[in-house]
């Protein structure tokens, strides 16, 4: 399970520990040298049998994994921490090949970034990923709209008194519509306001918000809360 708050104030001795997995050792090397000298603590696995070790063991803050890895690949380690757990997770797959994107993101991943890639551009993603659910733990106040109570403190979310369990990625999308029902949401609003950064391809928005419908809607074909704006972006409607 992911720690309560990502982002660590200044003053406490423990940073933000981030696990990396991926079978190209020198890749693994460089990526862990820059996340150190970030500030990071880095743990690294070969493949995704020890990336899953890894995780129980060392319950990192954000897990980063490559698709293609021996023994388990990066789709299934996704799909069995999603089982219990809502830490964020980053998919490293390759350019152009958007099903393996489509793939990983129904999964549960959070983010995904292509190969080939800068240190600089993956360091920034996990910066962004770590400052939305850092600001998401620091968030007072429960919201109400319709038949939906977030608590922002627990991390929780009940339609009519039955409890909705949504990944850390889930519940900031879902908070943030909460947050401003009735108002239409463009895509680039929400990349910026929810994943902290302009992301190019809109899918990232519009495969979550699918998987959101799934979650809290009682016909997901027809929704009634998050409703599409074609062309713009979406409303949520908790009435």
């Amino acid at each position: 399970m992911a720690r309560a708050t990502l982002i660590k104030a200044a003053h406490e001795v423990a940073p933000l520990k981030v696990l990396i997995a991926d079978d190209d050792a020198d890749l693994l090397d460089i990526l862990a040298f820059s996340l150190r000298r970030e500030g990071f603590e880095v743990v690294s696995a070969r493949d995704g049998r020890e990336a899953l070790a890894q995780v129980a063991a060392e319950q990192p803050d954000l897990v980063v994994l490559d698709v293609t890895m021996p023994h388990v690949d990066g789709f299934e380690v996704c799909r069995r921490l999603r089982i219990s757990s809502s830490v964020p997770i980053i998919m490293l797959t390759a350019r152009d090949e958007d099903e393996n994107i489509v793939q990983g993101l129904d999964l549960g991943a959070d983010d995904y970034v292509t190969k080939p890639y800068s240190p600089r551009e993956l360091i920034a993603r996990v910066k962004a990923l770590a400052r939305r659910s850092g600001e998401l733990s620091e968030k007072k106040g429960n919201l109400h709209a319709g038949p939906f109570q977030l608590d922002p403190d627990q991390m929780e979310v009940r339609r009519n008194d039955t409890a909705i369990r949504l990944t850390r990625l889930q519940f900031e999308l879902l908070r943030f519509m909460m947050a401003n029902q009735g108002q239409v949401l463009p895509t680039e609003t929400l990349l910026q306001k929810v994943w902290g950064y302009p992301v190019a391809d809109a899918s990232l928005v519009k495969t979550h918000v699918y998987h959101l419908r799934q979650r809290i809607e009682e016909d997901p074909s027809h929704p009634r809360y998050i409703v599409t704006v074609p062309g713009v972006g979406y409303v949520f409607n908790g009435g």
